[in-house]
């Protein structure tokens, strides 16, 4: 996947989940759970909707590194190109 494809999931996704959100202008450095007001059952869905749309399965342990849009995106990409995948546009 590409870094542009990893950050369309990440979106897609959290539009799923809070669809209320205005995610152009979310900080990218900004605590996703606490930006978008986000239950401890809604992450874990959209983690798991997130790990089938880009095929990384993030475990519960590494849930804080994922904290950001932008430890998502680089926690996402290092593990697709761990998969032997392109990550960079």
């Amino acid at each position: 996947m590409t870094d542009s494809e990893i950050r369309d999931a990440i979106l897609d996704g959290l539009a799923r989940i809070a669809p209320e959100a205005d995610l152009a202008s979310l900080d990218p450095k900004a605590n996703l759970r606490a930006a978008l007001d986000l239950d401890s059952f809604d992450f874990l869905r959209f983690l798991i909707e997130l790990g089938e749309a880009t095929g990384v399965e993030v475990p519960e342990a590494d849930y804080g590194c994922v904290t950001t849009l932008e430890t998502m995106s680089e926690y996402i990409t290092k593990a697709a190109r761990g998969r032997g995948q392109r990550g960079r546009d």
